[in-house]
């Protein structure tokens, strides 16, 4: 087999006139976007050449030390054989990098296992070496190459992209500047002739794999791959699309699948350093290979436009919420200002709405509780003092005397006399808490409307940054008018629940059916950063957790309101928030390790406070015994599976077992760190959000209980919801690399949709007299 490695090569590179030979292997092979993440240079978030190529010899993320990007170096040449300048201190320096590479892992396999390795150019050398840093048959060009048909691995370093760079003037990260269209178009039509003069040379029925294996610009970009001939598993690499169990998407593939699929193209194991999986075809692409170019090269504008909006973004995002948040706490303070302006001496109405009489919390052994709040639990043994006919209280059975659906207020919310003032300024007919209501509701719908976003080609429009903004809040828009649409509106929960259902149904038929949704969205993973493919990422998960269990609060609500069993209630927010967590976890699907023990732990809050009991230390720590036992059960059914089958759940049982475990915990606690300590606008947004909860919402006044009372009272299953969605998102803090980013999400979409319950328990309960 033929591994032919040009850094730096995209698919917008790619012309039938000027790459001819790159366009025949096109138009007869399969192909894909390579996402080429290795070790990158201080400040600079690119693959170097050089890292490329270590990377590939590794199957392991590589790099170099050092500011900007060196050039391979050139070996000392003894006959045929070339041994590494540098050897002994390019693999140390891999130990620091915190992936552990083990540098001639490709070259080394082959040779034990009586094989040949040629390698063409410098940067070839660094692939095919061994862990000594020799390799048996090296030419610094094709020209000196000789006969190859004697050879099992071939790598070619078609380095006219690279060498026209490094002539460039260096940045202030020592990264040269990009080169000029006219160089780079020069030098990918040289790097294609000798990718045809190679073909020449090689002997029938060889595979040939094409890679772009690393970055020659200052920004990274998604590169080219390509394979023609016989795959691993028999089948050839007809015209279609590559994909690797690596990404689970179509037309994306990594540089480290790249050693994997060399290795098993060579009928050799692949060792368990090797993280990557083989190429493999995947169906049909577009009719012509012109259109498979322009698709793959619209993959990486994606990414190229979402590195330039994502930081605004989240810039735009936490200053309109904190903006927001100012707008809501002044709109809240002036209906207090207002109530508290009546004459000394006055009391305000009182309303008719039932005393909850919640019991004390019972004290425990194993220290302090919160106890779940339920009106149907504790009805008021009393009518509410008021001029009107006095209601009949609720019941565990009967908690309204109509039993109202979600749509309809029941008798307690139909108050006519109540928190109102004497100079008649009633919430119910405040324009102001309205437009806080609504802007609330819309604001919760900004988390899932980043992902519902990528339905829509947003970064090919003008504009992408307005585009993006644009789309989304239009789609939350259309989310907000779906949560007003009904009956549901009237109730305290209703437009709650709405937003937070479709939250997370969206996000669970999302990583259902391959997390299409994720993939380069502005709150998701982008395939040139590497970190993720599949499955739920951080943010996510924190948007899907936290829709989830509010979602289920409101449900909950509405089934005891029709007088459904609190047992019966109990049990299918179980059930379902059972789904919820298997999905999260399960390595088909969510395949997200951090996030169980969160989201069970969350989950079995809110259960427990819906059920009516205690949440005690006790009962917390026996559920996160119970997150972890699932989490590992679920990396230990992974595990079993066959490696090219594993995802990193497995992948962790196998570096617990070899010992490199602390490695990636320490890479990913560094991480946390780093996100928490430096990203200070989400952290500020954290606190404000918290704040905003406790001190604006949750705050006595002068007119009567707090508006995060009053929703408690009128819907009490939405204390539980948001304990057991805090909950989560605290515990998410705590075990994943994201640090911060999980809680501000988590309070995105929780603080502003329990505003919009508040205002609707102000208006329900602050309604005119006749």
């Amino acid at each position: 087999m033929a591994l032919i490695g040009v850094p730096g090569l995209e698919w917008s590179d790619l012309n039938p006139s000027r790459t001819p030979n790159l366009w025949s292997l096109l138009s007869q092979g399969a192909s894909a976007s390579l996402s080429t993440r290795a070790v990158p240079p201080p400040d600079r978030g690119i693959t170097c050449p050089t890292a490329g190529w270590l990377t590939v010899s590794a199957g392991q993320r590589a790099g170099t030390a050092g500011k900007g990007c060196l050039q391979p170096p050139t070996p000392q040449l003894t006959g045929e054989a070339a041994k590494i300048p540098n050897w002994p201190a390019l693999t140390a320096y891999q130990a620091e990098t915190g992936f552990d590479a083990q540098l001639g892992t490709l070259g080394q396999l082959v040779t034990d296992n009586g094989g040949k390795v040629a390698a063409i150019g410098p940067g070839a050398a660094l692939a095919g070496a061994d862990k000594s840093g020799n390799i048996a048959k090296y030419a610094p060009s094709l020209d000196a190459a000789g006969d190859l048909t004697p050879y099992n691995l071939i790598i070619m370093d078609a380095a006219d992209l690279a060498t026209a760079w490094t002539a460039q003037p260096l940045d202030e990260y020592g990264v040269p500047t990009p080169l000029p269209a006219a160089a780079r178009q020069a030098a990918v039509t040289k790097a294609d002739q000798q990718i045809g003069a190679l073909i020449a040379k090689l002997p029938p029925n060889t595979t040939t794999l094409v890679a772009g294996i690393s970055d020659v610009s200052p920004l990274a970009h998604l590169h080219v791959a390509i394979a023609k001939g016989p795959s691993p598993s028999g089948r050839p690499y007809d015209h279609g699309y590559l994909t690797a169990t690596s990404t689970r998407q179509d037309a994306l593939v990594t540089i480290t699948d790249l050693t994997a699929t060399a290795i098993q193209l060579l009928g050799l194991p692949a060792p368990r350093q090797v993280v990557g999986r083989p190429w493999q075809p995947n169906g049909p692409t577009a009719a012509t290979p012109a259109e498979t170019v322009a698709e793959l090269a619209d993959g990486d504008l994606a990414s190229q436009v979402l590195r330039e909006v994502r930081g605004p973004f989240f810039a735009v995002l936490v200053t309109v919420q904190l903006l927001f948040y100012a707008f809501a706490a002044l709109a809240l303070r002036r209906r207090r200002d207002t109530a508290s302006s009546a004459a000394p001496g006055t009391t305000p109405p009182s309303t008719n709405l039932p005393s909850t009489n919640l019991p004390a919390a019972e004290s425990s052994p194993s220290g302090s509780s919160i106890t779940g709040p339920s009106i149907a639990d504790h009805p008021s043994t009393e009518p509410p003092a008021t001029n009107l006919p006095p209601t009949e209280p609720p019941s565990a059975e009967h908690p309204s005397s109509e039993r109202s659906p979600i749509g309809r207020s029941s008798t307690a919310q139909q108050g006519t006399s109540a928190l109102g003032t004497p100079g008649g300024d009633f919430a119910s007919t405040s324009k102001l808490l309205r437009s806080v209501q609504i802007v609330a509701v819309i604001s919760g719908a900004i988390p899932i409307s980043t992902f519902l976003a990528q339905l829509v080609p947003w970064w090919t429009l003008p504009v992408p940054m307005l585009s993006v903004i644009v789309t989304i809040v239009a789609i939350a828009g259309l989310i907000t008018a779906l949560a007003f649409a009904g009956p549901w509106r009237a109730h305290v929960l209703g437009p709650l629940t709405v937003v937070a259902a479709v939250t997370s149904l969206a996000l669970l038929i999302d990583v259902m059916t391959g997390s299409k949704l994720q993939v380069n969205a502005v709150t998701g993973y982008e395939p040139v950063t590497g970190g993720r493919f599949y499955g739920f990422s951080n943010i996510a998960f924190a948007v899907y957790a936290t829709g989830t269990i509010l979602g289920l609060a409101g449900v909950a609500q509405w089934l005891l309101s029709r007088g459904v069993s609190r047992v019966v209630v109990v049990a299918a927010c179980a059930l379902y928030g059972g789904l919820a967590v298997f999905a999260d976890g399960w390595p088909s699907w969510g395949a997200d390790f951090g996030g169980v023990p969160a989201f069970v732990i969350g989950l079995a809050v809110f259960l427990i406070l819906l059920s009516g009991k205690r949440v005690s230390l006790l009962r917390l720590l026996l559920v996160g015994v119970v997150g972890i036992a699932l989490v590992g059960a679920l990396s230990v059914f992974d595990w079993l599976r066959p490696e090219s089958q594993r995802t990193h759940l497995g992948n962790f049982v196998q570096q617990i077992i070899d010992g490199q475990a602390w490695t990636v915990v320490g890479r990913k606690f560094s991480a946390m760190i780093g996100v928490t300590v430096g990203n200070w606008s989400l952290t500020l947004l954290s606190l404000v959000a918290l704040a905003f909860l406790f001190l604006i919402l949750d705050r006595p006044s002068r007119w009567g209980a707090s508006a995060l009372g009053q929703a408690y009272r009128l819907a009490p299953t939405l204390r539980a919801g948001l304990f057991g969605a805090l909950t989560c998102a605290f515990v998410g803090f705590l075990m994943n690399d994201s640090g911060i980013a999980i809680p501000a999400m988590a309070l995105t979409v929780a603080v502003p949709l329990t505003l919009a319950a508040c205002v609707r328990a102000l208006q329900l309960t602050t309604v005119p007299t006749d």
